[in-house]
């Protein structure tokens, strides 16, 4: 295991730097040939949903560069699920917030080794209430980033929380920033209630003594192989199990971000819908009344027409009479 500090969520010395929310951008450019920390780094600031293709693209890259070891590394890496990878981003985009929990941690587990009861009741109180809003804060750069959490979610990153302030190895994986999953508080570790102390210890069982001699040596040495054996093989299944339901919550979750991305565009199609019906509507309100005020002004334009019709009757009729009229004088004009 690594011997990094405790006291800080950083990386080692010189060899990484910070890397940025969501910054899949800068690991799906060309894929990377530098130290192997450093592209592990993008892969884990990267969300879950683009971690395999991006994990192959740079090992490949690594084979093509002649470092097999490093493309070994990095095939190996497991994707995280959203939760572990929400967990991470807290290290990446708020490292002095990262680092006072750290060290709340710190203090707390000293206080549960020194049986300080009233420091750990008041220890306890601030943990409540750091875990609460840094796992907020988690969802909130999860939601930014375009990967909202669920409610389930929410709880392990959390629950990864609480670990990191109980036990000093969780602490040292999550500064590292490359949790692949939740991880889980220790039972034992108190919750503020009550009075502090060690755990309970196991009484040890005694093994029965093997007969004496080279026969109970040879027994002695078969029965310890087959141990040896049997633990291999529980370990093995263990470790498959567990890689099993690892890639199956992960498969989960995106599953459900992927619903949820559905969900969304529904809604968004559903308010396209009625605005366009809604115009719609308002444009068949305008057209009639277009339509109402159209016929209105036919009606005067009949009208008008129907009174010029009557008017020019009338003139040419007056003009006619006039022309009678005139007739009739000339008709009798006493000088013709």
């Amino acid at each position: 295991m690594s011997t990094r500090r405790e006291d800080g969520p950083g990386r080692k010395d010189g060899d990484r730097g910070p890397v940025p929310v969501g910054s899949a951008g800068s690991a799906e450019d060309a894929p990377s040939v530098g130290p192997v920390e450093s592209v592990l780094d993008l892969l884990y600031a990267a969300p879950p949903s683009d971690f395999v293709s991006l994990r192959e693209r740079h090992a490949g890259a690594a084979r093509s560069a002649g470092r097999k070891e490093d493309a070994r590394r990095l095939h190996a890496a497991r994707r995280p699920t959203l939760a572990a990878w929400a967990a991470n981003l807290l290290t990446r985009s708020l490292p002095e917030e990262s680092r006072r929990f750290l060290e709340l941690g710190r203090a707390l587990r000293e206080a549960y080794r020194a049986l300080d009861a009233d420091g750990l009741k008041e220890l306890s109180a601030q943990r409540r209430s750091v875990v609460t809003a840094l796992s907020r804060q988690a969802a909130d750069l999860a939601r930014e980033a375009g990967h909202p959490l669920s409610e389930g979610a929410r709880r392990e990153v959390e629950s990864t929380l609480l670990a990191v302030l109980a036990d000093p190895a969780a602490a040292e994986q999550w500064a590292g920033g490359r949790l692949t999953g939740s991880l889980t508080p220790p039972s034992e570790f108190p919750s503020g209630g009550g009075r502090a102390g060690p755990a309970p210890r196991e009484r040890p069982i005694r093994p029965h003594a093997p007969p004496e001699g080279p026969a109970g040596d040879e027994l002695a040495e078969r029965r310890r192989r087959r141990r040896q054996e049997e633990q291999a093989r529980a370990e093995r299944a263990a470790e498959r199990a567990a890689r099993e339901a690892h890639d199956r919550r992960a498969e989960r979750e995106d599953a459900d971000a992927a619903s949820r991305r559905a969900g969304e565009a529904v809604d968004r199609a559903r308010e396209e819908v009625s605005a366009a019906e809604r115009r719609l509507r308002e444009a068949h309100a305008e057209l009639a009344r277009a339509e109402r005020e159209l016929g209105t002004a036919r009606e005067r334009e009949h009208t008008t027409a129907q009174a010029l019709d009557r008017a020019e009757r009338e003139a040419h009729d007056a003009a006619r009479e006039a022309d009678r009229t005139a007739g009739r004088a000339e008709r009798r004009d006493p000088r013709d």
